[in-house]
């Protein structure tokens, strides 16, 4: 696949990241339960870390951007959605090495996105306790009240993801549509 062809799909995937972040979600109480990481699933099993972590980074900069505007904290937004796809693509490569698809072994791979969201969840804790911090809210109730009940819906949430990434990536393939790891 050329270069272009693949920043291509990379951009489409970091395209659909704000909509279904923002537009597919529901919000529950501080949880906000979104498709958001689609792309990102999707882009960690077709093309590895980098280009998942880039699409995630971009995606939630412009999600970011739509919600907030621009803050001194905006980049560090940044990190957890990028850590879902350093760890997912890191353990498709790890698979790939091995000669196996992370999408063909799907109790693996829900278990990597599931490992994946906690990263995330832990991630978007810390950047938010950052966040009160530095803007001058910091409230343990508020950063650590609701963590343990946000580390499930991740979790299950990472399940749902990985069910519905694995048949779009195996028709992707199937159809010559993109080829990536």
């Amino acid at each position: 696949m050329s270069k272009t062809r693949r920043m291509c799909y990379a951009a489409l995937l970091a395209a659909m990241y704000v909509p279904l972040a923002l537009y597919v979600a529901v919000q529950v109480g501080n949880v906000r339960i979104s498709f958001g990481s689609l792309p990102v699933v999707a882009a960690a099993l077709l093309f590895g870390p980098l280009d998942a972590v880039v699409v995630a980074m971009v995606g939630e900069f412009f999600k970011q951007i739509l919600t907030y505007g621009v803050t001194y904290t905006t980049v560090l937004y940044l990190i957890p959605p990028a850590l879902r796809g350093l760890v997912v693509g890191l353990g498709a490569v790890l698979l790939l090495r091995q000669g196996q698809r992370l999408e063909d072994r799907r109790a693996l791979c829900c278990a990597v996105c599931v490992a994946a969201a906690l990263c995330t969840t832990v991630g978007n804790t810390l950047v938010n306790w950052l966040d009160s911090v530095l803007m001058g809210y910091y409230f343990p109730g508020l950063i650590l009240g609701d963590l343990i009940w946000r580390l499930i819906v991740g979790m299950i949430n990472a399940v749902v993801m990985a069910s519905l990434a694995i048949p779009l990536v195996k028709t992707l393939r199937r159809r010559n549509a993109v080829s990536g790891l």
